[in-house]
């Protein structure tokens, strides 16, 4: 079997990561694009062992960590692939929490990947939900006609301190909700009670604000091909609380730090 083949199923999986980590799409897509491009030219890369996935992500995080968090003045070490440019590097902690808690490795691959022992793991993944807790709080919309799911994903997201200003069931409720209060998170179904589509509604409500959209369906697959629009923050059902938790707590990180950055580039 080529390597091709090998990597082939965890491709989408491995954006899921990379997008994670760099908090769009295009940034995410660069790393990983990296990683292939690395093995293509590096035959002993290409060698994965018994577990091809564990393998793919560890190449990929070797290619995302090469890249100094101290360099960010010099174009040339933190330009990406696709011409894009980093603020931040994402530091190992957070790395090693979403190893374990968005991508389901157990703790001895998710070592593995990162080049660490599995103590120094446990540390990474202390400091990671310390950071995480320390978010700010904010207002969330959920768009979910599953009642209980629906019903799981507001008392998870009330206990992680957030406010739900509402649940609707299809597009037009969304709308009708946020006309009253705006959200500063939402968490989209993709097929909707109604038929309707949850990037459609995720679609009319971003025309007149912005704010992080989360998506939630039973084929992330379908979503994940690296054609363009697509999320930058997805989850897979059947979904774990952790999961949630995690890409909650990135999609308010990088959206602070987006709100955060041109102030410091101004101040200076």
């Amino acid at each position: 079997m080529s390597v091709s083949q090998q990597i082939a199923a965890f491709l989408p999986f491995l954006r899921r990561y990379a997008r994670a980590l760099t908090g769009n799409q295009s940034s995410g897509d660069a790393y990983v694009a990296a990683a292939i491009q690395a093995m293509i030219e590096d035959p002993s890369l290409a060698k994965l062992g018994a577990n091809p996935k564990v393998s793919l992500y560890r190449i990929f995080s070797k290619i995302w960590n090469s890249v100094s968090i101290n360099t960010a003045g010099s174009p040339k070490e933190t330009r990406l692939p696709a011409d894009q440019h980093l603020s931040n590097i994402t530091p190992l902690p957070r790395q090693a929490f979403l190893l374990m808690s968005l991508e389901g490795f157990n703790e001895s691959d998710a070592a593995h990947i990162l080049d660490i022992d599995v103590s120094t793991l446990r540390e990474h993944v202390a400091e990671s939900g310390r950071e995480l807790a320390a978010e700010i709080a904010t207002d969330v919309l959920i768009i979910e006609d599953e009642s209980l799911i629906a019903k799981d994903l507001e008392g998870l997201v009330e206990s992680l301190g957030h406010d739900v200003i509402g649940v609707a069931r299809t597009r037009t409720e969304a709308v009708d909700i946020v006309k009253t209060r705006k959200p500063g998170l939402i968490l989209a179904d993709i097929q909707l009670a109604d038929g309707s589509s949850g990037l459609d509604a995720v679609n009319d409500l971003l025309k007149t604000f912005e704010v992080p959209v989360i998506f939630i369906t039973a084929y992330p697959e379908r979503f994940l091909t690296g054609d363009r629009p697509e999320p930058a923050f997805l989850i897979a059902k059947p979904f774990q609380p952790a999961t949630v938790s995690a890409v909650i707590s990135q999609a308010l990180f990088f959206e602070r730090k987006a709100h955060i950055a041109p102030k410091r580039a101004s101040a200076g």
